[in-house]
């Protein structure tokens, strides 16, 4: 059976917008280079070498699908070669290889997913999606980069819920010495 992986760059006030710059937020660009950041770059990347699939939204597969199929070397192959699925009503013939859309009811084919699938399915960015999966208690695991910054506005990773979400905390680990990577375990899938 998959486990559902939420990988997330925060700020210590929650938001997750915009994070690269490139969606024109005003506070948007607080993650900087990731190339600056040795230790959380080599953490990201392993995520990816770790996952058996990826599971975007629609959103995040185009901001990816734009930057990733022209990259070369030994993440940007395995990420051009992986079995990747976005949710989408809209995206008819997706570019990137080996990406499947799947259009029915969400909870219903990322369940299914999980059924067919061994091993980490990562889901990295993906807002609407991360929160209606956490909605639904189809998240196994969070994996969130704490970067050292309060920006006062923004989108946040957590809206409201039907019902508490209780959470262990199962690792902690300092990067680049400024940022926190913490990894909780939801408790309904302890």
């Amino acid at each position: 059976m998959g486990k559902i992986v939420i990988s997330e760059n925060i700020t210590l006030d929650g938001v997750i917008q915009d994070p690269s710059g490139d969606e024109g937020f005003k506070h948007g660009g607080w993650v900087g280079k990731v190339t600056d950041r040795e230790e959380a770059g080599k953490v990201l990347a392993e995520e990816t070498l770790g996952a058996e699939a990826e599971l975007y939204g629609r959103r995040t597969y185009e901001f990816l699908a734009s930057r990733w199929p022209s990259r070369t070397g030994g993440l940007a192959d395995r990420l051009n070669a992986m079995p990747k699925y976005v949710i989408s009503s809209t995206l008819e013939d997706p570019e990137w290889s080996n990406t499947t859309v799947l259009k029915g009811d969400l909870v219903e084919e990322v369940s299914k997913l999980k059924q067919e699938m061994d091993g980490e399915i990562l889901v990295p960015a993906s807002i609407q999606l991360v929160r209606t999966l956490l909605e639904h208690d189809l998240v196994d695991e969070l994996r969130l980069m704490v970067f050292p910054v309060v920006l006062g506005a923004g989108e946040r990773l957590f809206g409201e819920t039907t019902d508490k979400k209780p959470m262990r905390l199962t690792g902690t680990r300092t990067l680049d010495d400024e940022l926190a990577y913490l990894t909780y375990e939801l408790e309904s899938r302890v």
